[in-house]
């Protein structure tokens, strides 16, 4: 059966895509969630345990709090306010914490550390899906079950400054509110005085129960210039001196006899050691969590804080605040907010948030009964009751205090282990629906590659044995195997599969387009063999003589690309994906490196030793060259591989990137400090240079003007924003945003792209110019390298400069003087290009996505030109690793 090779081809991508989203349905677990589809409510709250025939009580014990503020600084970081740093950069919260009426803690955020999830899980209790990154950029409203929905069904007034995804998440539930954009980082003062501008006449006021402030200052420090910034400190100081007029302001308002209130301050994630957040280091999963209320005991000095989920801040402050906790809640009520109260109330209290876990492990798992934390539950709360018919006939000897205590141990440990399985809930990959995605999707790119030299070829058509599959023996067989497969898993599934879910009419079909793949599969194949029939006469696999075409450089690059692709399957590979391009970069240059030493030291000898000329030209005009040219060119190609070893082996020191060896100092942390800015103005001004000197070469004296002063403009900003230095300038002066310089640069970089384009589509219009068509391709290529180092930062720029000159080097002395084929030279702009993304500082991680280039040049956040920009600059190596291609195989048509 022939189709054509676009028919072939959107055959092959639209079940691909079925595949990959197969893959991903298991890959990415669904969120724990309950059955119910209304939310918790006071009259559903379970009765109190009694033992014996009395009717039980359905009391519940009185508020603790009568106020709570919630101060949430973004990107706060453990140790900027309990380390060892605390007290210079939060003297006031540190006196606080050491001996004040204080509860501190470590709050363990989850991964994808991103704000939107972070809040999520605050106000829900549950642990969002990493599917919440990419809603973090247009929060939705929040349906599920949370605790601003039930503090303001039961009458809590809540006013809200700071960050919109709030007001996005909730809309409609603040009595008063004011959002900022979370996404401008450039700014980290107006986005923080916006919410403090409120701060005095709201704490004056008595007609608000909530009041929340999210500070996103700090957040965009850290994007802009990390951690260990000059800017850290202000900010944190402006936080603490926050802090202590909301403290002062409560304290004054305190009254004898009321409920006393409760100050948390706390952060939705941490940050790295880069700045950024979103991944699952250290740094960016610990945060402070500080409670502060007189409800608690004084303190006499500090103490080592205990560690905490961060959704545990839910139950708290839901019966703090005499709230239902909300049912998708995984997170246990921290015991220390308890400990002032009576120890029934304590019970009561812990046996509440037992009940509501219970409920949620009920409707998550299937043998809930067997779950050693419901067990523990049970065995807890008829303790419980023995110990409440006891309290209420009137013991008070120290038996019953014992046997209470015993009981509290009880449910403690019930609640953890419960709070520990519905968390591991979301660990549980569907694998079943996993393996059928991978099956598919390898068994389409099998018959994509072995199909590639016929869709390729003058006919444009594939020659499916489709009919010869469905009519073969093998197919049915395989049919009744994988059928059978489909029962066994889904009848001895523990945990439910989305595959097994499926109507049987789909799984067969699913059934018997996977055997038909297969068959068809091994005919193309047996096809392809070189003792099979043979195509137009010849093998395709063999070369006129009969031998192998397969060239040593042809293995490698075949082994390596199929074996990093193995290598994703798992975990730790993927983490350190740096290491397999590294490692492939360096073997590929040694190959090289062999091949240019056979052509110039054995092939170019002949047979009586002479030695023939080298690099003969297309035209046999080579022996007329200079000999002193033709061995310079000899050794500057000897030279190239060795070369380019050296760079790569220098900018990954630049750089350190993974997860393992991520917090290593690197260079680029040398470069930045503010001791040695003059070394990094003076390596920005070099490798600037060296840039306009690499790709000039190409443009027209109009673009090579445009690119010079575009350069220019990049020192220039980098000098505004603070990061390097003119020689008249001081190292104190004060730094601006650079969105003059930057604009300046873009001008510049429209100006070179329209002049390239312009050149194209001259050459493709209005006449058939190659050398037009690919001067215009060079343009736009030169126009994209001005872009990336503007959007670089400083210390990023020698790699852009070595990025350049290994093109040039390899161009100039490898793939041409080596006669290296298409496909040989572009499987190695591939494997450069995906090194050169993580000689940038990239990694698999969220959290080293560097979201502050997407607001150069600009003042206000706006949407597309940020992801834009954001993008480009995440994906610079292997976007102008590819643009190269485009442009050398278009200037090597005649070849």
């Amino acid at each position: 059966m022939k189709v054509r090779s676009s028919v072939f081809a959107s055959f092959i991508l639209i079940f691909e895509v079925v595949g990959i989203a197969l893959f991903l349905r298991g890959f990415f677990p669904v969120p724990v969630k309950s059955s119910f589809s209304s939310k918790s409510s006071l009259s559903d709250q379970p009765k109190e345990p009694l033992a014996g025939s009395a009717p039980n009580s359905s009391r519940l014990p009185q508020p603790l709090f009568k106020r709570v503020v919630i101060m949430l600084v973004d990107a706060l970081r453990e140790d900027f306010v309990l380390g060892p740093s605390g007290r210079m950069y939060m003297p006031y919260t540190r006196h606080l914490v050491e001996k004040g009426s204080s509860q501190s803690f470590v709050a363990k955020a989850r991964p994808p550390t991103v704000t939107m999830p972070r809040i999520k899980a605050l106000t829900t209790g549950s642990i969002p899906g990493f599917i919440d990154v990419v809603m973090n950029l247009n929060s939705p409203a929040l349906l599920e079950d949370n605790l601003i929905w039930q503090a303001k069904t039961a009458g809590k007034r809540i006013v809200f400054y700071g960050d919109d995804t709030w007001v996005r998440l909730f809309p409609k539930h603040f009595m008063e509110y004011d959002g900022t954009t979370s996404f401008f980082v450039s700014d980290y003062t107006e986005v923080d005085n916006n919410v403090t501008r409120h701060l005095d006449s709201t704490l004056k006021r008595d007609d608000w129960d909530m009041l929340i402030l999210h500070y996103l200052g700090l957040d965009h420090i850290g994007h802009i210039s990390g951690p260990h910034s000059s800017l850290i400190q202000p900010k944190l100081l402006e936080m603490d001196d926050i802090l202590k007029k909301i403290h002062s302001a409560l304290v004054s308002k305190e009254a004898e006899g009321s409920l006393p209130y409760l100050l948390v301050l706390c952060g939705d994630h941490g940050m790295s050691e880069t700045g950024s957040h979103g991944g699952s280091s250290e740094p960016e999963v610990n945060t402070p969590l500080v409670l502060i209320s007189p409800a608690f005991k004084r303190k006499v000095g500090m103490e080592k804080p205990a560690v905490v989920e961060q959704v545990d801040l839910t139950p708290t402050l839901a019966l703090g605040l005499g709230l239902p906790i909300s049912q998708n809640s995984v997170g246990r009520v921290i015991p220390g907010v308890l400990e002032e109260t009576s120890l029934r109330d304590q019970l009561r209290f812990l046996h509440l948030n037992g009940h509501q876990l219970s409920c949620l492990l009920k409707d998550s798992v299937a043998d809930y009964e067997k779950d050693p934390g419901f067990e523990q539950f049970r065995v807890a709360e008829k303790a419980h009751g023995n110990w409440m018919k006891l309290y209420l006939e009137g013991n008070t000897s120290e038996v019953l205090t014992n046997m209470g205590k015993k009981v509290l141990k009880q449910y403690l440990e019930a609640l953890a282990a419960m709070s520990s399985a519905l968390s591991k809930q979301l660990g549980k990959y569907d694998m079943y629906s996993m393996v059928a995605g991978m099956v598919f999707v390898f068994q389409l790119l099998l018959i994509l590659l072995l199909a590639m030299p016929e869709a390729l070829s003058g006919a444009a058509s594939v020659d499916l044995p489709v009919l010869s599959a469905l009519l073969s023996l093998p197919f049915y067989l395989l049919c009744l195997l994988l059928a059978s497969v489909h029962v066994l898993v889904c009848t001895s599934a523990e945990s439910s599969c989305y595959f097994c879910s499926l109507s049987w009419g789909l799984v067969f079909a699913a059934v018997a387009f996977s055997s038909a793949m297969f068959c068809i599969l091994v005919s193309i194949a047996t096809r392809r063999l070189p003792l099979g029939p043979k195509i137009h006469g010849k093998s395709p696999l063999k070369s006129g003589d009969g031998e192998w075409s397969l060239s040593e450089l042809d293995v490698l690059l075949l082994a390596g690309t199929v074996g990093h692709t193995l290598s994703l399957a798992a975990s730790s590979f993927v983490e350190e994906e740096h290491q397999t391009w590294y490692f492939l970069l360096n073997t590929l240059c040694l190959v090289v490196f062999q091949d240019v030493c056979r052509k110039y030291f054995r092939e170019q000898r002949g047979p009586g030793g002479d030695e023939e000329p080298i690099l003969p030209s297309k035209d046999c005009r080579s022996s007329a060259r200079p000999a002193a040219g033709i061995y310079s060119e000899r050794w500057l190609a000897l030279a190239t591989p060795p070369f380019t070893l050296l760079c790569c082996r220098l900018l990954r020191s630049l750089n350190q990137t993974g997860v393992q060896w991520a917090h290593l100092p690197d260079v680029g942390h040398w470069l930045n400090s503010s001791e040695h800015k003059l070394v990094l103005s003076l390596l920005s001004a070099f490798c600037l240079v060296l840039i306009y000197l690499l790709v000039q070469r190409r443009c027209s004296w109009v673009s090579k003007v445009a690119l010079a002063l575009g350069l220019l403009g990049v020192y220039s900003y980098r000098a505004a924003v603070g990061n390097v230095l003119f020689p008249w300038q001081h190292a104190g002066r004060t730094t601006s945003k650079g969105t003059v310089e930057a604009r300046f640069v873009y001008v510049f970089v429209l100006g070179i792209l329209f002049t390239g384009t312009k050149d194209l589509l001259r050459s493709q219009i209005i006449t058939a110019d190659a050398k037009l068509k690919s001067r215009g391709l060079w343009e736009i290529y030169s126009g994209l390298v001005l872009l990336a180092s503007l959007l670089f930062r400083a210390h990023n720029l020698p790699v852009l400069c070595c990025c350049l000159l290994i093109q040039t080097l390899m161009a100039q002395f490898i793939w041409k003087r080596l006669h290296y084929d298409a496909a040989q030279t572009t499987i190695m702009h591939y494997w450069f290009g995906q090194a050169f993304f993580y000689f940038q500082g990239n990694s698999n991680n969220i959290g080293t996505v560097d979201i502050s280039v997407g607001f150069v040049g600009l003042e206000s956040y706006v949407e597309a030109p940020a992801i834009f920009l954001t993008a480009l600059s995440t994906y610079a190596g292997p976007l102008l690793w590819a643009c190269h291609l485009v442009c050398y195989l278009s200037s090597e048509r005649d070849r």
